[in-house]
């Protein structure tokens, strides 16, 4: 069947039409840019807060800041053989960073509690605890209370402990009354302390 008189004949394709010039308020530019930017960013942000989020794993347990204060002489257990009623009475406590760790150490001065006379003393070297909640560690016996002597004079200079140390030259000297005396140091020295006594007055 032909065609109608002037319709188009199929075989002569069309024109394209020319693309309509956008409106002034439909081009891009930067301040719609800028827009959709600040846009997408509050999108994003608010999809962070509102979507679903994991329960953090357990945190371990922190101590408090008090455990990270020098060691409590009181709080310590000693290796004192004491008497029934008689527990260990700390005469002398002394806190220094003695091995330059960054944390605090405690010299302490102990003897078994007496009603009269004087026990024998002990000096140990006390560090923080290994885990909250526990006494202080006793690192090291500085003297032992076997010895049978009584230490006064304790002073903690430069990572150096000292003393002076009162003994009894033999068994029947009174035990009130001790006739021997010498001042020891003890240093820091390759992990441990280290006793050197000093000189004796009046000695070469």
């Amino acid at each position: 069947m032909q065609p109608p008189a002037g319709s188009p004949r199929p075989d002569r394709a069309q024109p394209d039409p020319e693309p309509a010039e956008p409106l002034p308020h439909t081009r891009p530019g930067p301040v719609h840019w800028l827009v959709t930017a600040v846009a997408l960013a509050a999108v994003i942000a608010a999809a962070c807060v509102t979507g679903p989020r994991e329960d953090p794993a357990p945190a371990r347990a922190v101590a408090p800041a008090a455990a990270t204060r020098a060691p409590d002489a009181l709080a310590a257990r000693y290796p004192l053989e004491c008497g029934p009623g008689g527990g260990p009475d700390v005469v002398q406590q002394i806190t220094s960073d003695l091995d330059h760790d960054g944390r605090l150490e405690t010299v302490a001065v102990v003897r078994c509690r007496a009603g009269g006379g004087t026990p024998p003393s002990g000096v140990y070297l006390l560090a923080e605890p290994s885990a909250y909640g526990e006494p202080p560690r006793v690192l090291a016996t500085l003297v032992d209370p076997k010895e049978k002597m009584t230490v006064t004079g304790l002073t903690v200079t430069e990572g150096t402990v000292s003393a002076t140390l009162l003994g009894y030259s033999a068994p029947s000297v009174p035990r009130c009354c001790p006739d021997m005396q010498r001042t020891v140091e003890w240093h820091w020295k390759n992990g441990k302390f280290v006793l050197r006594p000093r000189p004796v007055a009046g000695s070469v």
